[in-house]
């Protein structure tokens, strides 16, 4: 068999993207692929496929041609293997390597399939798809007016993809909800920032990844170091939130842990070809200096980000707080073809520090947070205090000076301006956490 050459690039992607890529590509290597000899060849499974392959041309109740019946047979091939392994035609493998850049065109979603339908995995923030308010677990059962189940994933994909400012409806099946429920969403030009940051309190930062980029570590240590500078020094604590990130690019997502951590393992993956069995540490260094750390995860963490939190909590390094990881464990390789296409195909597993795999488990956090959604905060100040009482007895180390307030003790508030607890409740509890960690002095 001839042999070819061929690009491979290391993927932990949670799925397709709902706007027809697969996000991020990492660092490119060149592999012959196999030969397989002529005695290894099944010849009677090869006989039914010949059999029905004429059956199909000679019967069908439509006239099909050569291309578009082998290109079925290829994507139906690698579709019955796992949910992530997928044949690219040119124009699909153009759009991935475009991903990388962060800037696209669709929805802004990621999905994988379920049952015959699509699956949310995360929506991506500030894309149409974030903003209609999609969420992680929805089931999309209609594209317009036409079925999903059936379809196949590269199929419904396209149907979400289109020109911008063109609108499309998604018909929904949410867990909690009687009815579906129908989102008509625009499409637009998706520009991924990858890291947000932004100082919750004095001394106690948030940092955001959204999708691990190939620049992703860069920009995080980056950000950093600048919110350190803004506040005249070392921070006192750190949240790191994860909630909802997809997942990306293998390497960035070691860079990103590789921040936090002063050396040791940070993750390993395990195949059955020898290029497919890596390992990365993390080198002396850690931006926070030690400072305590938590990280907020949720079913839409996937891949990437639960190599980070899987790092971070094997080495004891952070607290994990939210809800359970999608669990994806499986590393994908892009092999490029001759025919400008490509093939992603799941060639590993990854592992955890300890040796955990996360394949569909997840990772479970040291403290796991309801879904709370808080109306209304109140305070306290308004209630009777000893001192108002009459008669009450006066203070024996004599009348207290006029307590004034610390500057930066008014509770944190979120992004839109209301109180955190009512805005984020979950970031409202890792701050609180954070706060409860720097008091006791622990790393």
């Amino acid at each position: 068999m001839q042999q070819r050459m061929r690009t491979a690039a290391l993927l932990v992607s949670g799925a397709a993207l709902g706007f027809g890529l697969t996000f991020g590509v990492g660092v490119l290597a060149q592999r012959e692929a196999p030969a397989v000899s002529a005695e290894a060849l099944p010849i009677e499974e090869l006989r039914t496929f010949t059999d029905i392959y004429a059956r199909i041309k000679a019967d069908y109740v439509e006239s099909v041609d050569d291309k578009t019946l082998l290109t079925h047979a290829i994507r139906g091939m690698l579709s019955g293997l796992d949910p992530h392994s997928t044949y690219l035609d040119a124009e699909e493998f153009k759009e991935l390597q475009a991903g990388t850049t962060g800037t696209f065109g669709g929805l802004g979603i990621e999905v994988g399939m379920e049952d015959g339908f699509i699956k949310v995995i995360a929506p991506i923030d500030d894309t149409p798809a974030q903003r209609a308010g999609l969420q992680s677990g929805d089931l999309i059962i209609r594209l317009d007016d036409k079925p999903v189940q059936g379809m196949s994933l590269n199929d419904a994909v396209k149907l979400m993809r289109g020109e911008p400012d063109t609108t499309i409806k998604l018909t929904v099946v949410r867990k909690g909800q009687e009815k579906p429920l129908e989102f008509t969403l625009k499409r637009a030009v998706i520009r991924v920032k990858s890291v947000k940051t932004r100082v919750l309190e004095p001394g106690y930062g948030y940092v955001r990844v959204t999708q691990f980029q190939s620049q992703t570590a860069e920009q995080l240590v980056q950000a950093i170091e600048t919110l350190q500078a803004e506040a005249g020094g070392k921070y006192k604590g750190l949240v790191l939130d994860l909630r909802n990130n997809p997942g990306g690019v293998l390497q960035a997502s070691v860079g990103v842990a590789d921040a936090f951590l002063e050396g040791g393992l940070v993750v390993y993956t395990d195949g059955r070809v020898k290029d497919s069995q890596l390992r990365y540490s993390a080198h002396s260094g850690d931006v926070l200096d030690g400072a305590p750390m938590v990280v907020l995860v949720n079913g839409g963490s996937a891949s990437a980000s639960e190599i980070v939190a899987g790092a971070l909590q094997d080495h004891r390094r952070a607290l994990i707080m939210g809800a359970k990881t999608f669990g994806k464990g499986s590393v994908q390789s892009i092999q490029e073809l001759q025919n400008g296409g490509a093939v992603k195909l799941t060639t590993s597993r990854y592992y955890t520090p300890s040796g955990r795999s996360i394949q569909a488990e997840g990772i479970v956090p040291d403290i796991v947070l309801p879904q709370i959604k808080v109306d209304k905060v109140e305070t306290e100040d308004g209630r009777v205090k000893e001192a108002d009482l009459s008669g009450h007895l006066d203070n024996p180390n004599g009348k207290p000076a006029k307590v004034e307030e610390k500057k930066g003790a008014e509770p944190a508030n979120g992004e839109d301006g209301k109180p955190l607890a009512q805005s984020d409740y979950a970031l409202f509890e890792a701050l609180n956490m954070l706060k409860g960690m720097v008091i006791l002095g622990k790393k």
